[in-house]
């Protein structure tokens, strides 16, 4: 019974960080082609919201962007190996903490996965009002920024709430 149990969610766990790598992959790899069909420049452009595409060499939302090699493929295993930290944390939890890790652990996969195929993560939505944009980020960014805002959610909020019942 605890096989079987086990075996259904790591299947449920698969399907869902399968599902969330492909719409990542799909978003990137259409826009990546629409790019290259426009010669690059915006793809597209509202009032609101602009896509357009650019090159991330950085960490998150392209902080600390730089050239030197090594310090890149250093950085890059720093980001595998808190991508497997995050795999372990997802395995030992449950609930919303379980699918908060799995959300991360799939949008950091997606971002791996670029780092290392293009040696850079491809962002592409510009939220911006009048002149002030945002950072450009991705659909992998989304679901990474989902997870760390249930996260928080759940250890400020639901916590609480937790502790006081005990009480």
């Amino acid at each position: 019974m605890i096989l079987k149990n086990i075996s259904k969610n790591f299947i449920n766990n698969l399907i869902l960080i399968i599902s969330f790598f492909l719409l990542d992959r799909i978003t990137k790899i259409y826009v990546i082609k629409l790019s290259e069909k426009n010669l690059g420049g915006d793809l597209f452009l509202s009032k609101f919201l602009n896509i357009s595409l650019i090159w991330n060499e950085g960490i998150a939302f392209g902080l600390f962007s730089f050239d030197k090699n090594y310090l890149y493929n250093f950085i890059s295993l720093l980001i595998f190996a808190l991508i497997l930290l995050v795999l372990f944390l997802s395995a030992k939890s449950e609930g919303i903490k379980k699918w908060s890790y799995l959300l991360i652990f799939s949008g950091g996969l997606g971002n791996l996965t670029d780092r290392i195929y293009y040696k850079g993560v491809p962002d592409f939505i510009d939220f911006h009002y009048q002149n002030f944009h945002w950072f450009v980020f991705n659909v992998a960014d989304i679901f990474i920024s989902i997870g760390i805002i249930y996260l928080l959610i759940d250890e400020i909020f639901l916590k609480n709430k937790n502790k006081n019942e005990n009480i």
